[in-house]
Order: structure tokens, then sequence, then C-alpha cells
């Protein structure tokens, strides 16, 4: 390894068809002075992305025979680092060619040495800036949104919409798609959190990272594609499934308890009526169906939660 190929990209795949061949590529393309190695950690996908990239130089594929969430996928792919750098790259994002270069030299300023996470500026498919920073939430946060009081007043929320994002900054958080870590911080925050499947995640690992004394940075002067959305579109009810459950169990483990009940009382009672309200309004049959089926799963996964203590 050189010195200036101090960065492992780990990038979770989930049928993500010809994206991650693309990711890969823009890899090669504008990341060969800055990478060391790349590994994809495939979750069971039944497509035949994976096998766009197991021959490519460089690539270290990584097959998990069932889906085994974002966070168990990506503490996988770490394990095979030796790194200064790790870069957590969703597959449908791709580089620019000073995505790298601009955001290593940020890092390594003097300044910068408490910089535990980085993330850049990320462009959609019109151009614009992505809002890709968030708060931490509060439980008030997450039963405004839960109710849509959030919506109706027009509050600021977990997610920074109020930001234009035009400037560098330290934030709470930076998303997940493009999230450069520190090696030493993730060793010291010990990995995410497994009891994660998707979603919060990356959040509730900014958070363990600050109350270590790491900062978070939204670094503007790199620029970086993201689709958004990935594959998770795929699965509409899954993927509120995955939201809420994510949320309870982010309340229990950052909130006083008197306040995590509150926001899983709310999520399970209140929030599916509000939902279901607001799909019988669109006229959205295909809305009202796809939150039905997301409460069902939570619903069966309750008890094995409130019992057993189970996350998954």
């Amino acid at each position: 390894m050189t010195v200036d190929k101090c960065i492992t990209i780990i990038i979770v795949n989930w049928n993500s068809g010809s994206q991650l061949r693309e990711c890969v590529d823009s890899i090669h393309r504008h990341g060969t002075l800055y990478v060391e190695k790349i590994i994809v950690v495939d979750n069971g996908s039944t497509d035949s992305s994976a096998d766009s990239v197991k021959h490519l130089r460089d690539v270290v594929l990584i097959r998990v025979n069932a889906n085994i969430g974002f966070g168990s996928a990506s503490n996988l792919g770490a394990k095979d680092a030796n790194t200064e750098y790790l870069l957590f790259l969703n597959p449908d994002a791709y580089l620019y060619e000073n995505s790298l270069p601009k955001v290593l030299n940020f890092m390594r300023e003097q300044a910068n040495q408490r910089t535990g996470i980085c993330g850049i500026q990320l462009l959609d498919e019109q151009g614009n800036v992505a809002r890709s920073c968030a708060r931490f939430p509060s439980a008030k946060q997450f039963i405004a949104h839960a109710i849509g009081i959030s919506r109706l007043l027009h509050t600021k929320g977990v997610a920074m919409l109020d930001w234009d994002h035009s400037s560098t900054q330290q934030v709470d958080h930076v998303i997940g798609a493009f999230f450069l870590v520190r090696h030493v911080v993730f060793e010291a925050v010990g990995g995410f959190d497994e009891r994660f499947f998707l979603y919060l995640e990356d959040l509730d690992f900014s958070c363990r990272a600050q109350q270590l004394g790491w900062s978070s940075i939204y670094f503007s002067g790199a620029q970086a594609f993201h689709s958004g959305g990935g594959t998770s579109r795929q699965i509409k009810a899954k993927r509120l499934f995955y939201s809420l459950r994510s949320r309870i169990i982010y309340g229990f483990k950052h909130f006083s308890r008197g306040s995590a009940i509150s926001v899983a009382i709310v999520t399970l009672c209140v929030e599916p009526f509000a939902r279901l309200a607001l799909a019988l309004a669109k006229h959205s049959m295909s809305a009202l169906i796809e939150t039905l089926k997301g409460y069902s799963y939570l619903w069966c996964w309750l008890p094995k939660y409130l019992f057993w203590g189970k996350t998954r």
C-alpha cells in the first residue's frame, strides 16, 4: 500500500442492478490514487449485480446468503480493511474527479484533526444539491413527524431541509450514502449497531462518535453523485417497517424510558391512522395497501421485541 492509498471503500449491495457497476467504475476512474481496495458486501442479491464486479481489479466481493442489513454488512466489510479511512458508499452513488482528493486534503488539515466523520456535497440527477444532513432527533421531533405536525407547521425537523447545503459546517450527522470515517473512530465507536437492520444506524453511529468527542463535518468543497432512494424503492412496505422499527429502537437507546415509550405509542397507535387518512385523501390505493402491510410487519415484530428483546 502506497502512502496515498489510504481509503478502503465499502459498498453494501442488494439488487442494485447496473448501479453497482457504475459506482465501481467511477471509483476506478477517479479514485485509483487514493483507494487501496473496494469491498463489496452482497446481501443475498437475486439479480446479477454482484457478478458484474467480481472479476474487477481491486474489488473484494463478499457474498452473504441472506440480507443481513446495512449495518451488519458494513461491519463485515470493515473487518477486511486496514487503511486510515473507511468510505461507506452507496451503490446508487458515484464519484467525480475531485471527490476524494479534496475531502482528503480537508481531513488532513490541522484544524480538522478531531473531525471523525465527513460527508460531501451530493448532487442528484438534475444537478441539484441534495439536503443530506440531519440533526439528532428528540422524542418531540419524532412524535411531531409521526402525527404530521411538523409538516403542517413547517417546523425544523430532523432532516436539515431548511439549509441549502452550500457551505461547509459542523453538523450532527451526514447521510450514509457518502460516509467517510477515520478508521480509529470506527474502531472506537465499535462499528454500526447491528440491531438496526436499515435506517438510523448511521445516525446512531454519528451520535456515539460525538459522545466520544469526534465531530461530523459537511464539506461543500467536494461533490459526488447520489441517485437517492436506492434499492429500497423496490420494497415500500418493508421500507416503512424498517424505518418505524429503527425509530422505536433508537428511542429506547437514546431517550429516557418515558420519552421512548411515548414515541413507541404514537408510532404504533396514532401514526398509522394519520398515514391511512393521507392515503385516502390522495385516493391512493397502493399507499393504503403498503401502509397496512408495513404496520402488519411492525405489529408482528413487536412481541418479539417486548418479550424477548429481539430487534431483528
